[in-house]
Order: C-alpha cells, then sequence, then structure tokens
C-alpha cells in the first residue's frame, strides 16, 4: 500500500526526537567519569531502571512485530511474546543479583571477575559485539522500512543522487541515537528507555480501551474508508462471464496447476485474478461453475517503472491503482439462546445474525473472536514466464477458535507437525527465547546503573511487570487489528500503527511517533554494550592500554561513533534482510554463547577461565555455523529456492536446541581437564 505524507506525525516526532536529545545534552554533565558514562553511577533509581529495561528489551519487533503477527495469524504471535517474556524469569531468579555483584560496566567483567583471563576478556568481547550487531541490523533495518509508510516521507533529492526513504530513516536513526550515546552514555540512554517505555506502555494501554469499546463489527468500513469485501462468484459459468462481461484468459505456465483464474473486464481492459474454491475429491477440470473469490496481486518486474497493483500501474494519479485495506469479521453469528426456548416461555428467539457486538470486556472481547469467522489473507508467489513475479493476496474464512490456537504461522506449524525436524525447531525457538534474554549483552549491563544488588532485584520484577502487562495489551492490539478493516497486506509490521489510524489521524500519529523511539531505546542499549566492550574490554583490559577516567570516555564516545557509524551501513546493506530471522538468531547465539559461562561461574565452584573461554568459543561459532548452514540461511541470505536439488546441511533451522547443551558440555569437559586459577582483577 502506498502511504502519504503526515504533517502531523513528522510534527510530533520532531517534537520526541528533540525532547530526547534536550534531556540527553542537559545529562552530559553528569557523564564525565567512566563510572557516569558507563553505568550512571549506579544510581539510577530502581524503578526507573525497572521501566528503562522494558524500554529496552521492547524493541520495534517486539511492538510492531509481534503486533503485525497476531494481526496476520493470531495466537502464533502472542506465542513468540510468551517466550520473550519467560526468558525475564531465568533474568529474575539466575543472573539479576550475581551480575550487579561481580561486574563494574560489562559483560566480561562479571565473567572475569575471579579469574585475570585475557581469554574470557577477548572471548566475551567478540561474542557480545557479533550478538549487538545481529540485533542492530534489524533494528536499523526495521527503522529505513518504517519511515516511509509511518512519516510518509517521500525519496530526497540532493542533486547528484536520489536518496530513498529506507536509506533517510537509518541514517536518521543512526544520527540520532550517535548523539544520545555521545552526549551522556547511560545516563540519557537510560532515560531514553525510560521514557519510551513508559509512552509505550501507556498508549497501548489507551488504545486496548478504545478496541473493547469499539467492539466488533462486520462492516468496519466506519473507521476505514477505503475498506471494502472482495468480490465473490457463486458459481463460475459462462453465462455468469457473459452477463459481466467478462473474459476468463487462459492460464499459462506455473498459473496451469494453481487454483486462479484470471478475468479480464471487456469494458476497461483491467485483469483481475480470482481464486476458485476447491471441492473435495472433484477437479476444477470436471467442475463447472466452481465458486470463486476476489484477491489482490501485485506484479514485480526488474526495470519496470511501476509494479502492477489488481491490473493497474501502482499510484494515485488517474488510471492508477493500490491495494484496498483488509481485515474484517466475516459473521458474528446469532446472539447466545436464551435459558428457555420460545416453546417453554412463549417469548420469541432472534436468530437474526448480528452486525455488530457493541463495547466489550477484554475477557468478552476474547470469547467473541472466538465465536465469530473472521476473515485472513494468505499470500502465495508465483512466476511469470517473462520473468516477472506475480504475489497474490487471497481471503480465507476461519474460525475465531482456530486463530486463538498456535500453528496458523509457518514458523510454528512444528506445533502441530508430524515431522520431527519441525518440531525440534519449535523446541529450539523456544528455547532460544527463554534462555536468550538473559545473555544479551545490553540487558546485562541495565544492571550495573543501580546501587546494589536488592535494586537490581527490584528494578527486574518493575521490568517483568511492564513487559508482561505489554504483551498482554498486544494480544488484543493483534486481534483489534485483524478485524479493524485497516490492514495493509503487504506488510504486517504496519497492522499497529494502521489500527491507531481506525481511531484518527492523531492516535496514527502518536503510535508513529513512538514506533521510532522504541527503534532509538533499543539502538541506543546496543550500541552502549558494543562501544563499552571496545574501550572498556577490549582497548583497556586486554591489550593494556593506559587510560585514565577521562580518557575511558573519550574512547567510548569515538566508540560510539565508529559503532554507530557501522550500524547505519549495515542496515542500509542488509535491506532486503527479514529482519525476524535476524532477531531470533541473535537470541539463539546468545543463549549459545553467554548463557552457559554465566550459570556454570555461578553455580559451579570447578568451572575455569579455560572452560569460559572455550564454552563461549563453541556455542558462539556452533550456534554461527548452524545459522549459516539452515534452510533459512539458504532461501533468505543466498537465495537459494531449490532445497530438494541443494538440500540445507543441517536438519532444522534453529541451533539453541542442539548449540546450548553443547556449550554447557563443553564447559564442563573443559574445567575438568584444567586447574582453576584465581588472579586478582584490576579495575
Amino acid at each position: 500500500m502506498l502511504y502519504s505524507f503526515s504533517p502531523v506525525a513528522v510534527l510530533i516526532f520532531s517534537l520526541f526526537v528533540g525532547s530526547v536529545l534536550a534531556l540527553s545534552f542537559y545529562l552530559a554533565g553528569k557523564a564525565k567519569s567512566a563510572k557516569g558514562y558507563y553505568a550512571a553511577h549506579g544510581q539510577i533509581p530502581w524503578f526507573i531502571n525497572g521501566v528503562a529495561f522494558a524500554g529496552d528489551y521492547l524493541s520495534a519487533a517486539s511492538f510492531l512485530g509481534i503486533c503485525g503477527m497476531i494481526a496476520f495469524y493470531g495466537y502464533d504471535g502472542f506465542l513468540y511474546s510468551i517466550g520473550f517474556l519467560a526468558g525475564w524469569v531465568v533474568a529474575l531468579f539466575v543472573i539479576a543479583e550475581p551480575i550487579k555483584r561481580l561486574g563494574k560496566f560489562t559483560f566480561a567483567d562479571a565473567l572475569d571477575s575471579q579469574f585475570n583471563s585475557r581469554g574470557i576478556k577477548l572471548a566475551a568481547a567478540v561474542s557480545t559485539l557479533i550478538v549487538s550487531i545481529f540485533y542492530l541490523i534489524p533494528q536499523m533495518v526495521g527503522a529505513g522500512a518504517l519511515i516511509k509508510p509511518l512519516l510518509g516521507l517521500p525519496p530526497i533529492n540532493v542533486g547528484f543522487a536520489v536518496i530513498p526513504p529506507f536509506t533517510t530513516g537509518v541514517v536518521l536513526v543512526g544520527a540520532i541515537v550517535i548523539l544520545i550515546t555521545v552526549t551522556a552514555g547511560m545516563v540519557s540512554t537510560t532515560w531514553v528507555q525510560f521514557i519510551k517505555g513508559s509512552l509505550l506502555v501507556l498508549f497501548c494501554f489507551v488504545l486496548t480501551i478504545a478496541i473493547l469499546r469499539r467492539g466488533l463489527t462486520t462492516d468496519p468500513s466506519g473507521a476505514s474508508p477505503g475498506f471494502r469485501k472482495p468480490g465473490h462468484i457463486a458459481a463460475l459459468t459462462d453465462d455468469y462471464l457473459k452477463a459481466h462481461k467478462l473474459t476468463e484468459l487462459p492460464s499459462v505456465g506455473a498459473w496451469k496447476t494453481s487454483p486462479y483464474v484470471h478475468l479480464k473486464d471487456n469494458a476497461t481492459g483491467i485483469v483481475s485474478i480470482w481464486r476458485k474454491e476447491r471441492i473435495a475429491g472433484w477437479s476444477f477440470d470436471i467442475i463447472p461453475g466452481i465458486a470463486a473469490d476476489e484477491t489482490q496481486y501485485i506484479n514485480k518486474k526488474e526495470g519496470r517503472a511501476k509494479d502492477i497493483v489488481n491490473g493497474r500501474p501502482q499510484g494515485t494519479g488517474e488510471g492508477e491503482g493500490d491495494f484496498y485495506p483488509i481485515g474484517n469479521v466475516a459473521s458474528l453469528g446469532t446472539p447466545d439462546m436464551p435459558e428457555n426456548t420460545e416453546e417453554e416461555s412463549g417469548a420469541a428467539v432472534d436468530l437474526t445474525p448480528r452486525t455488530t457486538t457493541g463495547p466489550l470486556g477484554p475477557i468478552a472481547f476474547l470469547s467473541a473472536v472466538r465465536n465469530a469467522r473472521i476473515t485472513v489473507w494468505p499470500s502465495q508467489d508465483l512466476s511469470e514466464a517473462d520473468g516477472s513475479k506475480t504475489t497474490i493476496y487471497y481471503p480465507v474464512n476461519k474460525e475465531g477458535a482456530t486463530l486463538l490456537v498456535p500453528g496458523n504461522n509457518p514458523m510454528f506449524a512444528g506445533i502441530a507437525s508430524n515431522k520431527w525436524p519441525d518440531r525440534l525447531n519449535f523446541l529450539s525457538l523456544m528455547l532460544a527465547l527463554f534462555c536468550g534474554t538473559a545473555a544479551l549483552p545490553h540487558i546485562l549491563i541495565r544492571y550495573y546503573t543501580v546501587k546494589d544488588q536488592a535494586s537490581a532485584r527490584k528494578s527486574t520484577v518493575v521490568g517483568i511487570i511492564a513487559i508482561g502487562f505489554f504483551y498482554i495489551l498486544t494480544l488484543y492490539l493483534g486481534l483489534g487489528a485483524m478485524t479493524s478493516g485497516m490492514l495493509d497486506p503487504t506488510d504486517n509490521n504496519m497492522a499497529a500503527p494502521l489500527l491507531a489510524k481506525s481511531f484518527g489521524n492523531l492516535a496514527f500519529a502518536f503510535i508513529s511517533a513512538i514506533a521510532f523511539t522504541t527503534v532509538l531505546g533499543t539502538v541506543s542499549g546496543l550500541i552502549m554494550a558494543a562501544s563499552g566492550t571496545v574501550a572498556h574490554d577490549l582497548m583497556h583490559n586486554l591489550f593494556k592500554m593506559n587510560l585514565d577516567d577521562h580518557e575511558k570516555v573519550r574512547a567510548g564516545k569515538v566508540a560510539s561513533v565508529a559503532v554507530g557509524l557501522c550500524a547505519i551501513v549495515l542496515g542500509i546493506l542488509f535491506q532486503k534482510m527479514n529482519v525476524s530471522f535476524l532477531v531470533g538468531w541473535a537470541f539463539n547465539i546468545a543463549a549459545s554463547a553467554n548463557l552457559p559461562a554465566i550459570v556454570m561461574l555461578l553455580f559451579w565452584k570447578r568451572t575455569t577461565a579455560k572452560g569460559i573461554a572455550a564454552s563461549i568459543v563453541v556455542g558462539l561459532t556452533s550456534s554461527l555455523l548452524w545459522i549459516f548452514l539452515s534452510a533459512d540461511a539458504y532461501t533468505k541470505l543466498y537465495g537459494i529456492t531449490d532445497l530438494k536439488l541443494h538440500p540445507p546441511l543441517v536438519p532444522f533451522n534453529q541451533p539453541g536446541l542442539i548449540t546450548i547443551p553443547l556449550a554447557f558440555l563443553t564447559l564442563i569437559v573443559v574445567s575438568l581437564f584444567t586447574s582453576r586459577k584465581r588472579e586478582p582483577v584490576e579495575g
């Protein structure tokens, strides 16, 4: 779908960014020492730090991605959020207090607290940088992908080149985050994350209340003026085609074996694509007059000025067309039957199908969704003979009860699959989400910003409450978007902003600004983790560069600029990469490389420095190798489409189920064969 320029969204976004930068410059005086720059002097109040945890953790992928997944697939998106939230249990009961006790500025500080090991410093530093980069790339790609639909910014002509909106978004976010981290380091980063977390939870709560007050309706056109239901042909016969002045075009190539038919309007020449309804046990070629549903489609060809959408060049001018918004309740059914029937009470029973529910409570809303039939729009890609590619979006009416159980998203198909690789893939993903949270470097360094272990524990509890409450809200946001009539069939990341737009342009402007603020908060935390690793772990501790307190701060600021610039470049280079895969990979790598070392250091007295270093190296390299040899990497990274001709070398995509135990085993074996040597660690 095409999006127009939104002055209100740009204004509110500018106010948000201006306020954040003003706060950063105001707090700059509190970050002149190394402890102030890297750990905010350890004086952040535990409640502020807890909300900042939520602001740091709830990235654009969490907010926009989960809402979009629920809007398109139902419960599967919520299952993803359960995995994200469950990881905080590990953080609360295993990591929080020991990390605060053992560390100083970085993840490597904690691991090396009882050793003075160059191997630990180097392995932990490399692991931190790789995990941070894997997490940074999807945030930057997300910023670039969202700048046009959220703010509607056009391409910028600078004379010698035209800068696309994607590049503008990546550079804009990168520049703002560099300013935030360079001016006041962890002090400004913490307050940015606190503001972002507060706004995100508060606004989503307000939006959820609005969804419940509106309830469900079978005709969302009042809130979505562009919405319309797709056409339906009850009997696709020659008489129907003649009466409606349509011509069925012959199917060629891949279309011959597909359930689609091309119909040309004789008056306008526009070609529409309809999906024929299958009748069990019969063939399309044998039975004439089968039913068909109207689809939406886009045809893309390299070198063509404009894509073809629904038979017209995509655009807003005369003779051009675009996708229309989707997402509606097909039927709500009849009202609940009264306890006494007409025969018993004499009262008439109303069997008229409902068109609206009116305001609903939280439980009643879920019940209404479960009892409804909802139109969802899966997609299918087909290659044309001329080398172009057509993506078709077709309507399917599903029972609400089906959408409220897992297994609709291909990523979670393993739940219902009888194939053991699919089931193992699902279990591996859940394990990575559960174990990866407590091993993400930008989450770990937040424990150093509070004064003591009790504050670390309390801030974790606040973070869990804020994140858990937010994820509950995403269920209502996703289901509200699913039935709002505002969805973009081509982009599920826009589900939450477009839902807000159904309540007015001001709501859309606020959620657009907040969506970008989520990127700022997460990226600033990642850059702080990476810059601390470069300046503190590598330059000062590993390479023994004699840096005084002010030089450590200067090195951290230079590293922040360097990491920020790398993030901008990588965001632009990985524009076409699927961001959801990169986020999942980051969790797998963090869980494999970092968590076994932390857990065994805390709970096994025979852990040695060489065991920790070996565990990190094995967990890191094995998870990376598994990822790069998986089917997902073949199709999404290398562009290999024929997996039968080029089969992947690993049986399932997510490595955590194999690589996490492997890292634990490596640490145990190496530690048993090496001696534990304690040395005082320099501050």
